[in-house]
């Protein structure tokens, strides 16, 4: 059987090529609606198929969109990653995911190996302050949006939460609770002190600890971000002679290693400890007992990022704060912090 061409679609709708491609690829000139039907009714009973490669050589660009995050084998940036997926399937678009395992070296391979494939755009979520991930995207004229955090060595637009805001929320919240203090699982000694997400989770919780008058020495644990190495953390604090009447947790991640902790030596939650987490990843109303935790609109952050790394728009000028779009925060109260259901 001959392959179907785009000549056979336009013969068939009455068109010209040129119409066809326009309805093909949603422009760049408008289609009128009733023209447009009897191309896509064309479409159909022809069963013609773009050629997405010579598409692709034609345009210099394609219908993918590269993804990178630290680590998709954690909850939260498995459901960013999907919630991008989903948004890109909205614009017609189809996005690779890569890992970069928090290492620098792994980022850069990722960003060089999506945009020699000629990514539509790049959405990343960087592991920290690569000045090799800013002297390639440079070196590309890439289109590149941040998200969820911004390296101070990166100037692209950025997509992020107010995450100083929400860890002050959820800090107020468990001291309105009535506890001496409330101690912070941080990040690590590698954790970086600009731009990343953790950081400002840390100062919220300093910015709320001395707003009540709270000392902070000797009250700020450092805690890798996954559940297994925090529950390692969560063992030796929780074992000590000054066990910390209330705990917030950079991450869920962290929270949820938290609990298995306080359960494995019988501290019961939130009588005696209690604890909030910061992301809302979905597996935080399941934990015993569920998880007060700090939200952000990741649908509409997912939306808006795909949407600006697809516009011809990107790159507006302006200062680093006009560049930024910030989502508010919002708690989420569960019972671990002492509030009923």
């Amino acid at each position: 059987m001959a392959k179907v061409t785009r000549d056979d679609v336009a013969r068939l709708a009455g068109t010209s090529t040129a119409v066809v491609s326009y309805v093909i690829n949603n422009g760049p000139r408008p289609v009128a609606p009733a023209t447009r039907e009897r191309v896509l009714a064309a479409i159909k009973e022809l069963g013609y198929r773009p050629d997405r490669v010579a598409q692709a050589m034609a345009s210099r660009r394609t219908d993918l969109i590269g993804l990178i995050v630290p680590d998709a084998r954690q909850p939260f940036f498995a459901e960013m990653a999907h919630a991008v997926e989903r948004a890109a399937a909205e614009r017609g678009k189809m996005v690779l995911v890569g890992n970069s395992d928090y290492l620098d070296e792994r980022e850069v391979h990722y960003l060089r190996a999506f945009l020699g494939m000629r990514v539509s755009g790049l959405i990343l979520i960087s592991q920290g302050p690569s000045e090799h991930a800013a002297t390639e995207i440079d070196a590309w004229d890439a289109r590149v949006v941040l998200m969820h955090r911004r390296p101070d060595a990166i100037d692209d637009v950025a997509v992020v939460t107010d995450d100083i805001g929400g860890a002050q929320l959820a800090t107020r919240h468990l001291l309105e609770h009535g506890h001496r203090y409330v101690a912070c699982l941080g990040g690590t000694e590698e954790t970086p002190a600009i731009g990343d997400p953790v950081t400002d989770h840390v100062e919220g919780w300093r910015r709320a600890m001395r707003e009540a008058g709270k000392s902070l020495e000797g009250r700020l644990f450092p805690a890798p971000y996954n559940r297994y190495d925090a529950y390692k953390v969560a063992l030796e604090l929780l074992s000590g002679p000054d066990r910390p009447p209330a705990i917030i947790c950079a991450t869920d991640d962290q929270a949820i290693g938290v609990l298995r902790a306080a359960r494995e030596l019988r501290i019961d939650v939130p009588g005696e400890l209690a604890v909030a987490g910061f992301d809302d990843v979905k597996e935080a109303a399941l934990t015993d007992p569920p998880l007060t935790t700090v939200a952000s609109d990741r649908e509409a952050m997912a939306r808006s990022a795909v949407d600006l790394v697809l516009d011809d728009g990107l790159r507006v000028a302006g200062s680093r704060r006009e560049r930024l779009k910030q989502f508010p925060s919002r708690l989420v109260i569960r019972r671990s912090c002492g509030c009923g259901d």
